[in-house]
């Protein structure tokens, strides 16, 4: 989104469209806020800070990009993945961190492991991780769909074979 000026860089970011926004919301009493509408696309720019964290757990496990862009710009308030001003560096760690939080489907393993589940729920979880994985690098660096399941496609792709070599499995 290279479209910060000066100072801009942790302004939150408007869930539907991505763009930043001086604030989300307006205080004007305690429990009395207003919700700041986004100038770009003119939709409340972050409906989620109103929700309930289950409802947003809800969203992410839907793969929606709002919520996304909730959790990783708003609440974890990650900035610079396309200024250009910012390290290289810091790019990779805001897409390592997206990847690693998206990566939430992996809990689903440990589940496994207490309760009696069939070997194919493994690829049902690697799929959900995969896509979700797709979904934050897309929220994260605003590449295609495409691209970004590429790139997701091509890791998983390699761990699977990595871990194939180095235990012999065929």
């Amino acid at each position: 989104m290279g479209d910060a000026k000066e100072g801009e860089e942790e302004w939150p970011r408007c869930v539907g469209c991505g763009r930043r926004v001086k604030t989300l919301y307006m205080q004007y009493s305690p429990g009395n806020i207003r919700l700041m509408k986004c100038d770009t696309c003119k939709a409340v720019a972050d409906p989620y800070i109103e929700c309930e964290f289950m409802i947003i757990l809800i969203d992410l496990i839907l793969h929606k990009t709002r919520a996304y862009r909730h959790l990783l710009f708003n609440k974890l308030r990650i900035y610079s993945s396309l200024d250009k001003r910012f390290s290289i560096a810091a790019r990779y760690r805001e897409v390592l961190l997206a990847v690693i939080i998206s990566s939430y489907f992996k809990l689903f393993l440990m589940a496994m492991m207490v309760w009696e589940f069939p070997s194919s729920v493994i690829f049902f979880v690697e799929i959900s991780v995969l896509s979700s994985n797709t979904v934050a690098l897309r929220v994260v660096t605003e590449f295609s769909k495409a691209h970004c399941f590429g790139v997701c496609f091509g890791a998983h792709a390699a761990r699977y074979l990595t871990e194939r070599w180095l235990l012999g499995a065929p």
